[in-house]
């Protein structure tokens, strides 16, 4: 079944730290609808989709935040440039993830493309334990999040690598751990395998995905993906 597709205008733009700006956009199309800490929309660039989290919603509006390396890709350069008025469509929402309540700690593991979800997430906790690992390129991109974290900084290092090494050797407590695992797709294939091996951790208890790979295009990836998490699942 086709999706409809929904209109929306810039209202304001923000920066929250050197490779990340917020777009609020005027769109009634989210209003009243049941969202996930993990919800995203489906913006349209000239025909090219990109599935952006749902940072925040209000009566009329939705934010979404944008990583910028630059000049480089679609969205980042566009949400740079963004002013109020300008205009994009979009499809949605999907999503299906939320943190579980009953859970002893909640793990959050990502990069910059896991942020705006990880932040979503914490403020759905009331207050549950949690632990955070994010990763960024160095002091100053670090993004706005409810809770502490520990942030690891690449400073030129292959991303994801830092992470994953800051996560193994992290003294991580027992008990009913809920695990959020997303961003670079080879830092998420190590840890998977770690959390559900080394750890023990119930697949019902961890959500993981590759949201992205270093050296494809997000088309390229989502044609690779599939065979990619055939792997993985077969080492886990």
């Amino acid at each position: 079944m086709n999706r409809p597709i929904h209109s929306a205008t810039v209202a304001a733009t923000e920066w929250l730290s050197e490779s990340m700006v917020r777009v609020v956009f005027a769109s009634d199309a989210l209003d009243g609808m049941e969202l996930f800490a993990d919800s995203y929309v489906k913006l349209r660039f000239d025909g090219v989709q990109r599935a952006y989290t749902v940072r925040a919603v209000s009566p009329g509006q939705f934010a979404v935040d944008f990583v910028v390396h630059g000049d480089e890709g679609l969205a980042g350069p566009w949400a740079a440039a963004a002013k109020p008025g300008d205009s994009l469509e979009f499809v949605g929402p999907g999503g299906a993830w939320s943190p579980r309540p009953t859970a002893s700690l909640h793990l959050f593991i990502g990069d910059e493309s896991a942020l705006p979800a990880i932040a979503s997430g914490l403020e759905r906790l009331d207050g549950a334990p949690s632990l955070v690992f994010a990763e960024v390129e160095a002091p100053g991109h670090e993004y706005p999040l409810p809770t502490p974290a520990t942030w690891v900084y690449r400073e030129g290092a292959r991303y994801g690598e830092r992470l994953v090494e800051a996560v193994l050797a992290a003294e991580l407590p027992s008990g009913d751990l809920e695990v959020f695992l997303h961003g670079n797709a080879e830092m998420v294939r190590p840890l998977r395998r770690y959390l559900l091996g080394e750890r023990e951790l119930a697949r019902e208890a961890l959500s993981a995905s590759g949201y992205w790979r270093a050296g494809l295009t997000d088309e390229g990836w989502r044609a690779a993906k599939r065979e990619f998490n055939a792997v993985m699942e077969a080492e886990a």
